[in-house]
């Protein structure tokens, strides 16, 4: 299967059933289906072919999905872009892969200069504008292409913590058996509706809350930026069953939460970073169920690990769960050997779902990918129930005077104090011990905090070495748009 037949199974809804709610729009399967072909049709009008690039910079809208699955269809490869990057980064990207078609919503082209982007050396600049809407459905029929399931279907570009941004290459199959392994171990189908307010161009959104959702015959939701307020009166009003969420999404609801309002509600997943304990605890006081917390990286298309979704199946908190069927994981040492459980290691993947390799990087793709198995730089262990849980990056880790500091664990511990809101601990030079253990903390409105008082509330829960030395009190975090913590820049 290719993704842009991932909706195959609306021949079966009743007709009209509806595939996206959005603002004051409602698409039925018939419209997304047309919409695909009519996409297709103009990308093939303006001269792409088969493997050329075709990248979108838009927040999550019809269009981006019309966009991705209607590029798909004419054989391009689609490089989604993270729309907070900036005009420089956007370049170093559109070079790096390649990229002929550069597809941009109104809002984004409001941020940027007109005039800076001849210098994206594109052949076409695509403005999702209204004029782009109308004359898209003038379009003839859609020419046959011939894609494999195992061509590459995008470049998924990392985060770039560590350097410039590597192109993670997937193919149809990649992601598609991701979508599969998520239906097997799952009881979704087309009576539900998936809120889908994390930005389609991020991995986990774009296969859990849009591929799967079709796969399914659900409907999405679409919101295009969270605003609390708005994303619980829409959890609350408008039938919604799924919620896939990043950490700080669910710490914000469980704070505006009251019991029995998210009747609907069945199914909550947790990506993108550990979700921390207490988050966990409220929310199950309040709504009488788990978060379901799961793993994956771009790599991995980009779910992995997922706790057990079935009603009367074992869910751990804390744990990010079990392979998804089809998908091996283990923990190894330095050599590649696998550990035993409850020994920390690094997290390596196997399966269908494991990308073809980075764009243009051998050298990278042979070390990510050696020996066969997805090197995902997580540190992580596995109990005796082969439950996973990650302790850490590996490249996070803080090590003090020898002793190795997980900053996840001290993020954890501090975060019970009822005044933090929000934690991020990193290591720092030292002369003497080589690292320090650093907390960067937001308070809670209303709360005051010391250092004195926070070390005082951190002895015997923390070994010596663990607890942080250095303080530092914000406003707020420097967060991605799905969540992730920049460390780097707290550094």
């Amino acid at each position: 299967m290719r993704i842009f037949e991932v909706f195959k199974n609306q021949k079966n809804l009743e007709k009209g059933h509806v595939a996206l709610k959005y603002r004051d729009t409602v698409v039925t399967y018939e419209d997304l289906s047309m919409y695909v072909d009519k996409y297709a049709a103009y990308f093939q009008s303006i001269g792409v072919k088969k493997g050329d690039k075709i990248a979108i910079s838009s927040p999550n809208c019809p269009e981006f999905v019309y966009t991705y699955l209607g590029a798909s269809k004419a054989g391009a490869i689609v490089v989604p872009l993270n729309m907070m990057l900036t005009l420089q980064e956007i370049g170093y990207i559109l070079k790096e892969s390649g990229t002929s078609t550069i597809v941009i919503h109104p809002e984004v082209l409001q941020r940027i200069d007109r005039s800076t982007l001849p210098s994206l050396n594109v052949k076409n600049v695509v403005v999702l504008d209204e004029d782009f809407k109308s004359s898209v459905l003038k379009q003839g029929e859609v020419m046959d292409v011939d894609v494999s399931s195992a061509d590459i279907c995008t470049y998924l570009y990392t985060s770039g913590t560590t350097g410039n941004p590597k192109g993670a290459m997937l193919t149809h199959d990649n992601l598609i058996s991701d979508v599969i392994a998520l239906d097997e171990a799952s009881d979704l189908g087309p009576s539900d509706n998936f809120l889908c307010v994390l930005p389609m161009f991020h991995s986990f959104s774009w296969t859990v809350n849009v591929l799967l959702a079709l796969y399914l015959g659900s409907t999405i939701t679409i919101k295009d930026s969270f605003m609390p307020k708005d994303i619980y009166t829409t959890l609350v009003n408008e039938g919604i069953t799924v919620f896939c969420g990043v950490p700080s999404m669910f710490a914000v609801l469980v704070r505006m939460a009251k019991k029995g309002e998210l009747k609907t509600l069945k199914l909550g997943i947790s990506g993108g970073a550990p979700l921390p304990l207490e988050v966990h605890r409220r929310f199950e006081e309040i709504f009488g169920y788990q978060i379901i917390e799961g793993y994956g990286l771009s790599e991995a298309s980009p779910v992995a690990l997922l706790n057990p979704l079935e009603p009367d199946a074992v869910r751990k908190v804390g744990s990010v769960g079990i392979p998804l069927p089809g998908v091996q994981a283990k923990v190894v040492d330095d050599n590649d050997m696998e550990l035993p459980p409850e020994e920390v290691g690094e997290l390596v993947i196997k399966g269908p779902i494991v990308m073809a390799g980075y764009h243009n990087l051998p050298e990278e793709t042979a070390k990510t990918l050696r020996n066969g198995w997805l090197h995902t730089g997580d540190l992580a262990k596995q109990d005796e129930d082969g439950y996973f849980y990650i302790v850490d990056r590996l490249k996070d880790m803080i090590i003090v005077g020898g002793y190795n500091v997980y900053p996840r664990e001290v993020e954890e511990v501090i975060y019970q104090h009822p005044a933090v809101q929000d934690v991020a601990v990193v290591g720092i030079g030292d002369k003497l011990k080589g690292e320090d253990v650093k907390a960067f903390i937001v308070l809670k409105e209303g709360y005051e905090l010391t250092k004195h008082e926070l070390q005082k509330f951190l002895q015997g829960r923390l070994a010596t070495y663990k607890i942080p030395k250095i303080y530092e009190f914000v406003p707020q975090l420097p967060k991605t748009p799905t969540g992730k913590v920049m460390k780097k820049l707290l550094r």
